[in-house]
């Protein structure tokens, strides 16, 4: 005898003893059967990707976020698998459960096979974990309609297929675990509906505005010809380091808390209390006074709760109701401007950051994976510990039901009756592994084992970071801000405050979301016309950091158009050009469609950037920065998102189609897929030569034309005017991703609420802010 089979020995009697071993002889005689096989083994190759797949997901997804959604292409294809699985597994549990029931003794009803069992609790498992794919509405059943149909189906097959007390009890708690969650979705949907704090709340909010508005003081406006009303009454200027901070702590925007004001509905909105000192309402002015005093990440935490209330008004442009009045449009341009931006460069950052966590939460309410929205101390309290006791109890019931009311026989049947529990789940798994050395068949019942252990394993990590993400969510840092703000008694007490705290500190040390936005070139471009580009090309595109610098650019140039005497409307860049004295540039501006436009200046860009690229020079370098990345995050528009355009989404979808014939046509067919980066700038920038005319609809003639004559401004003279050329591209780029940002059309509003399932774009932030700031095209 070998030294192998030898060892081999040994650890057989070590862990296999006679109840485990015929434990695992059951286990695995499903394989031995071969005219079962190919059954068998399907399923162990569908539950081994599935949980292979969840596994990666729910792990190396998680280091960089805390998000509570899901990014929309993994859930359509999760989705799209999970709507299989069931039948699928249906039908193989079917197989596995007719292949036991033909091997049992004749006359006896067998019980369940040890296969078709472990089937079943995959198949209880995945119901447990598609909960990560659904997405918790405030709206509609039908989602919930259909999960509940599977849960009551797998019931049946646990109900009716389960003889055994035992086995029956363990299947019981899986499958009531599963009938919880069900539940859970109902009563966040009944909650969320009916709750003025969620599902009410856009149309409370706007009755809330219109009677504030009515209750503040009057004030004339700049012309005297009419009164207006102010939420926030200050005349100091921007400029003064308190006045931003006096003009935000006697604003009236609702934060939370206001469900508190409802006295009755009326045929247009509510009626609503009047806030006094002492009600649970909490306002922005309330936040700002002393909301987050002696709370470090106090200005951070500020102006979260600013973009909360923000993000309420924002909700009624995708409700359909009625747009915001002059008035608000007003002290929301006061707020955001003269409050938090103040006329210093450095708060464009705090401005962005602030309006880029309104789209997170518009993308949260109307996509999250986990039911942030509801976040509260009371719903985590009620949620997250009391209803697993409730659930612990009707675990419980179930055990004994199993039992037909004999709670001690049904106790001591689970472990009778369910080997791997009473043998031990290491000592089973050990003893499989040993088997599996000699045995073909024992290791395809280890990976079926090894599978359902993973399931575990992902399940309750899954919970785990439920809570987590809930915790550490947005959302429940305003609901812990708000009712340190309305209730004295829990700004006096160290407990709440030292949760905040550590709250806080653990938020700090992970990464927030930073304001990204992805870059593409049509000069690399070099997919087939003939396919277009499929959305998921997207994946593949490089996404960078917004600059700071573009940031202060975009709120100075939107202060500029913001100013009340209409004398500064919005353009494509054609104001720039003016301005500086090029107007021998304009006709790259001169065409009707903005997507001619972009191309036209994003190929010049390119050309510049390749041929005239930024010295040492700091600033230089900054206005190079601004220009290259918002020119590719535009031709990214163009190409990915041309619905979020000012065009016609069809025109857009032409424009760029021309121009990839166009390239194709100056590259030749075998550069146009083959050819480096090098040889491509070259070709197009021998697109046009001096002397050449503009020519409608070339959008790479025009943009070579046009990157050629600002390559000449930018080397005249031993290159001194570089840097002033650089200046100029980041001036026209910055004008025109403003001009892009409005928009007030219904199918445009739509195009930005289809993004959010993405995460948002930049595009929507400044929208979002074009929309509170009314800034508009015309």
């Amino acid at each position: 005898m070998s030294n192998n089979d030898t060892l081999s020995g040994r650890l057989m009697v070590r862990f296999c003893d006679p109840e485990i071993d015929t434990y695992v002889n059951n286990m695995t005689k499903t394989y031995t059967d071969t005219g079962n096989e190919a059954s068998m083994v399907a399923a162990s190759v569908i539950m081994f990707v599935l949980a292979g797949l969840f596994f990666n997901l729910n792990l190396f997804s998680r280091f960089s976020d805390v998000s509570a959604i899901l990014d929309p292409k993994v859930r359509l294809f999760l989705t799209s698998g999970l709507s299989l699985f069931l039948p699928v597994m249906s039908y193989l549990f079917s197989e596995a459960k007719n292949a036991g029931a033909m091997a049992a003794l004749p006359g006896r009803k067998p019980d369940l096979s040890l296969h078709a069992g472990m089937i079943l609790v995959w198949m209880l498992l995945v119901e447990l974990l598609r909960k990560k794919v659904d997405e918790v509405r405030m709206r509609g059943y039908s989602g919930t309609i259909q999960r509940a149909g599977r849960v009551v189906w797998l019931g049946s097959l646990v109900f009716f297929n389960i003889r055994n007390v035992g086995r029956k009890a363990v299947f019981g708690i899986l499958w009531v675990l599963c009938a919880t969650k069900v539940v859970q979705r109902i009563a966040f949907t009944e909650v969320g509906k009916r709750s003025y704090a969620c599902g009410k709340n856009s149309r409370l909010v706007s009755s809330y505005m219109s009677q504030i508005l009515l209750q503040s003081p009057r004030r004339q406006d700049d012309r005297q010809e009419a009164p207006s009303t102010s939420i926030v009454d200050v005349e100091q200027e921007a400029g003064n380091g308190d006045a931003g901070d006096d003009l935000l702590k006697r604003s009236k925007f609702l934060v939370m808390g206001e469900e508190d004001l409802v006295i009755e509905p009326t045929a247009d909105g509510y009626k609503l209390k009047e806030i006094t000192q002492d009600d649970t309402v909490v306002t922005v002015g309330k936040i700002w006074s002393h909301g987050a005093t002696g709370i470090e990440q106090a200005n951070r935490i500020k102006r979260l709760c600013l973009s909360f209330a923000l993000f309420k008004l924002l909700r009624q442009r995708f409700e359909h109701l009625p747009p915001v009045t002059k008035e608000e449009t007003k002290e929301c341009r006061d707020l955001i401007f003269k409050g938090v931006y103040n006329d210093k460069e450095d708060n464009a950052e705090a401005v962005f950051q602030m309006m880029n966590d309104e789209v997170n939460f518009l993308c949260e309410y109307y996509h999250s994976v986990i039911p942030v929205v509801l976040a509260s101390p009371f719903f985590c309290l009620a949620n997250y510990f009391l209803l697993p006791l409730v659930v612990l109890g009707l675990c419980i019931m179930t055990v004994v039901l199993c039992g037909q009311g004999d709670a001690r026989y049904a106790f001591q049947s689970i472990k009778k009756d369910n080997y791997a529990m009473s043998s031990g789940i290491v000592n089973t798994t050990l003893c499989l592994l040993v088997k599996a050395i000699h045995r073909p068949q024992a290791f395809f019942t280890a990976i079926d084992f090894f599978i359902t252990m993973l399931l575990f394993v992902i399940l309750f990590y899954e919970e785990i970071w439920e809570f987590l993400v809930f915790l550490l969510s947005n959302w429940f840092m305003v609901s812990l801000i708000c009712n340190y703000v309305a209730k004295p008694r829990w700004q006096r007490s160290p407990t709440f405050k030292g949760s905040i705290h550590r709250i806080l500190w653990v938020r700090g040390k992970m990464s927030q979301p930073a304001l990204t936005f992805k870059q593409f070139s049509i000069l690399g471009l070099r997919w087939p016309l003939v396919l277009g580009i499929p959305p998921m090309f997207s994946l593949l595109l490089q996404t960078v950091h917004v600059p700071n610098k573009a940031k202060h650019s975009i709120i100075k140039s939107l202060m500029a158009h913001s100013s009340q005497n209409g004398n500064n409307p919005l353009n494509n860049g054609k104001s720039v050009l003016a301005r500086t004295g090029r107007n021998y540039l304009l006709p790259a501006c001169r065409s009707e469609s903005i997507a001619e436009v972009i191309l036209t200046w994003h190929i010049a860009t390119t050309l510049m950037e390749a041929k005239c690229p930024p010295g040492n020079g700091k600033q230089m370098k900054g206005s190079a920065t601004v220009a290259t990345r918002l020119s590719r995050y535009c031709a990214y528009l163009v190409a990915f998102h041309p619905d979020l355009l000012p065009d016609n989404q069809e025109k857009t979808e032409r424009v760029f189609e021309a121009a990839k014939a166009e390239l194709k046509g100056r590259l030749g067919c075998g550069n146009y897929f083959l050819s480096c980066w090098g040889m491509r700038v070259d070709s197009v920038a021998a697109a046009a030569v001096a002397g050449d005319e503009w020519k409608d609809g070339e959008v790479v003639h025009n943009g070579a034309k046009l990157g050629n004559m600002l390559r000449g401004e930018a080397t005249r003279d031993g290159g001194s005017q570089l840097e002033t050329t650089w200046k100029l591209l980041a001036d026209v780029w910055t004008e025109l991703v403003v001009y892009l940002a409005p928009s007030s059309d219904e199918e445009h509003v739509m195009g930005h609420e289809s993004v959010l399932v993405q995460g948002g774009e930049f595009i929507t932030v400044l929208w979002a802010l074009t929309t509170h700031t009314g800034i508009s095209r015309t």
